[in-house]
């Protein structure tokens, strides 16, 4: 073969691998062309600051204190937790210019006459329910600290429809973060006239209808979080008993409520997806998340499962109801927050929700279903 002929196969060669390399781009596109606006719902785990140090759920109302924010921003942001949530690994995984700011600042600048609308709107209330706040009034469960529900979200998300009018609802991708946790807590001490399965039905049903909600508005791309293994959680661990323990040695019959819960979420979810086929209704199995991590804390690079971070008292959970992070009692935290899953009692450490982001978005329909790159593949092809 002469050297001309070797050339121009050499270059034929890369012509191929060029052509194969643009394909394979096509086929998988980056997730920085998939959405420009993430409209956020849910409670204390997706909340990014429309709660304040007065309000939130129990006795942490000190998020607007030191060291909330201490890992990342460096300074209270008004998120439970010490830097960022898989929200804002959301936000970073889309490269969105920003974070989500929250509703009630964006509503605020609104009326002033300023659009802040450049990357979406974050609607998650700490301490928010998914049943509505009237119920747990009615039945003398109220701490009247946080009224807002799940539909409450859904008027403040008219309202901002109202306010903007430039809002494309269809390109949007609406994140729905875990919602249910606060109703199952608030009952716990009725659960002699309020049936866990009572609370389980009233919560799916509100969560669906407000997905179907967001799908009637024009929604095409909703993702929906189910609940984590809330028995995990120091705060549960400190109450239970000592014998209501799993094969995690998590609470037990915490972790089935949370189980059940699931379970009639997807079963909504499937018929939500069965009457909307023109939209994407994925399902972020936090549950499923939680536990690969309890299970094998040190292959994601935990050392403290149970112990928390933020928190006082010593013992096996560090945890103590009455002195929680933030308060006077408590404003410093552990050296290490990254090797600590939760943070305060009842949150998650900036550690461990980028791990389970990066479950949600690189961890095939393991744990989001279907796979979030797939949802980021059709809306990129303009097929929901």
């Amino acid at each position: 073969m002469g050297m001309a002929t070797a050339t121009a196969s050499n270059c034929l060669a890369l012509a191929v691998v060029l052509a194969v390399s643009a394909v394979a781009a096509a086929a998988a596109p980056p997730a920085s062309s998939a959405f420009q606006r993430v409209y956020a719902f849910g409670d204390s785990f997706t909340d990014t600051g429309n709660t304040r140090s007065t309000t939130g759920p129990y006795s942490f109302g000190y998020v607007s204190s030191p060291p909330y924010g201490a890992t990342f921003f460096h300074r209270s942001t008004n998120r439970y937790s010490d830097g960022r949530l898989v929200v804002d690994f959301l936000a970073e995984e889309l490269r969105l210019p920003s974070y989500l700011p929250p509703y009630l600042s964006v509503s605020a600048s609104s009326a002033a006459g300023d659009r802040q609308d450049e990357v979406g709107v974050n609607f998650a209330v700490a301490g928010a329910t998914a049943i509505e706040h009237d119920f747990f009034a009615r039945n003398n469960l109220s701490f009247d600290i946080t009224p807002q529900s799940i539909m409450t979200q859904l008027a403040w998300f008219d309202d901002h429809l109202r306010r903007d009018k430039k809002v494309d609802v269809a390109d949007a991708l609406f994140w729905v973060g875990e919602i249910g946790a606060n109703d199952y807590a608030y009952t716990v001490v009725a659960r002699d006239t309020i049936p866990p399965k009572l609370v389980r039905n009233m919560a799916v049903q509100r969560v669906t209808t407000f997905v179907q909600g967001l799908l009637e508005r024009g929604a095409k791309y909703v993702v929906v979080q189910g609940l984590p293994l809330t028995g995990c959680l120091p705060l549960a661990m400190t109450l239970a008993r000592a014998d209501d323990r799993d094969n995690v040695s998590c609470v037990a019959s915490v972790n089935r409520q949370s189980y059940a819960h699931n379970r009639r979420l997807l079963a909504g979810l499937h018929e939500l997806r069965r009457r909307h086929p023109a939209a994407v209704v994925a399902y972020a199995d936090y549950y499923a998340a939680h536990l690969a991590v309890m299970r094998s804390p040190a292959a994601h690079g935990f050392t403290e499962p149970f112990r928390t971070c933020c928190g006082s008292g010593g013992g096996a959970y560090n945890f103590d109801l009455f002195a929680t992070c933030g308060s006077p009692e408590v404003n410093t935290s552990c050296a290490q927050p990254a090797r600590y899953v939760n943070w305060d009692g009842v949150h998650m450490t900036e550690a461990m929700y980028k791990v389970v982001a990066g479950m949600f978005f690189k961890g095939g329909d393991a744990y989001c279903r279907p796979a979030f790159s797939d949802l980021l593949a059709r809306k990129a092809q303009g097929k929901p």
